[in-house]
């Protein structure tokens, strides 16, 4: 079976209309419930796993093929969207525009996801049975940090032979071979509240200690390295009339290594005070490990850019800095990402797919699975 890429437009576009911000619960669980509904159409079999602490379900298809007591092929897919409900009526409605389909997660990342689900279709409708089983895991937090998806990852991470990871392409089709981890931090800042116009002195100022730790942290950023710290978000005062006691910050890191990730968390973590009768506490840690491409990893590109070239298109690899659910299991398991169509502008306004790709993308998704081994 071999669709057009209008043909997947028109499948994906259904999945679209259905808005799944991170925190509507009841928008995510209604598309897991389509995509267990097609899923389950064309022979595959499904668990859900209940969501929990606020956040969606999340789904595993497993195909209608292989012996899945035995490694596989695992894609990893999710279907959060960084818009808010009400976006597809008011600020992003569904428009095409020459090659360009306009629509809240169309990018970020439901094609990728869609295109996975009509892969492992086109193969079970085809009568072949490739050398491995595949399952498709499909999650709901992935936006915010996978806090309630992550164990679910690794634990099926365990079982997978090959990861491949259905986010957008970048910059002109490039797929994803490595990503920098991701670090979150706090720091607070305490300090000793005065008087700002009769007892001044008395005071001890969080927020001008904080200054100072802020230009210790960006300090920190390397280039030469791909090492970034930054400072995000600061609160810190009651009133301009009085030495604030508290201030606080929200602290990016992104590091391209292991060995860089543990480095930058113990600097991070045992920063000391400038300003005297001052304290600080820093928590927080690594988010996402870093993905790193490995000896594995290569080979499946090597294999990946095989197979693209047969269906019709150069396949390059890249490093970024974003994180993925890919970062979660790279180091043990093969994992090529950034699989899903072309496209740009994601988490804004005018997020988009370049239709055309959808369906050379998606066949390199079912080569994969048809040949992996």
């Amino acid at each position: 079976m071999t669709l057009s890429s209008e043909e997947l437009l028109a499948g994906l576009l259904d999945w679209v209309r259905i808005e799944t911000h991170t925190p509507d619960t009841a928008g995510l669980n209604s598309l897991m419930d389509l995509v267990e509904s097609q899923a389950r159409a064309f022979g595959a079999t499904c668990e859900r796993f209940p969501g929990v602490d606020g956040h969606g379900d999340h789904l595993l298809v497993s195909s209608p093929w292989g012996d899945h007591s035995k490694p596989g092929v695992l894609l990893l897919s999710h279907l959060d969207t960084v818009h808010p409900k009400g976006t597809i009526d008011k600020d992003l409605p569904i428009r095409i525009e020459g090659d360009k389909c306009f629509g809240p997660g169309i990018c970020d990342m439901k094609g990728g996801a869609y295109n996975g689900l009509a892969a492992m279709r086109a193969i079970a409708a085809s009568g072949v049975t490739p050398p491995l089983a595949a399952r498709i895991l499909f999650t709901s937090d992935e936006e915010v940090g996978s806090p309630t998806s992550r164990a679910l990852i690794e634990k099926i991470g365990d079982w997978a032979k090959y990861a491949l990871v259905t986010e957008p392409a970048r910059n002109g089709g490039h797929i994803v071979t490595a990503r920098k981890g991701v670090g979150r931090f706090t720091l607070k800042v305490e300090g000793r509240p005065s008087h700002a116009g009769a007892r001044h002195w008395q005071g001890r100022s969080a927020v001008t200690e904080l200054a100072h730790q802020i230009i210790a942290l960006e300090a920190m950023t390397d280039y030469d390295r791909e090492i970034t710290v930054n400072v995000g978000q600061i609160t810190g005062g009651t009133g301009t009339n009085v030495v604030p006691q508290f201030a606080s910050a929200e602290i990016d890191l992104r590091v391209p290594t292991l060995a860089a990730a543990d480095e930058m968390v113990a600097r991070i973590s045992g920063l000391t005070p400038k300003t005297p009768d001052t304290k600080l506490i820093v928590t927080g840690g690594m988010n996402r490990p870093p993905f790193e491409q490995t000896a594995a990893g290569k080979d499946l590109f090597d294999r990946a850019e095989v197979l693209a070239r047969e269906i019709g298109f150069e396949l390059v690899g890249e490093k970024t800095g974003g994180g993925s659910d890919g970062n979660f299991i790279a180091q043990k398991v093969a994992t090529l990402d950034g699989l899903g169509p072309d496209g740009d502008d994601v988490h804004t306004l005018n997020e988009h797919i370049l239709v055309s790709t959808l369906a050379p993308r998606m066949q390199l998704l079912k080569r994969l699975m048809e040949t992996l081994d």
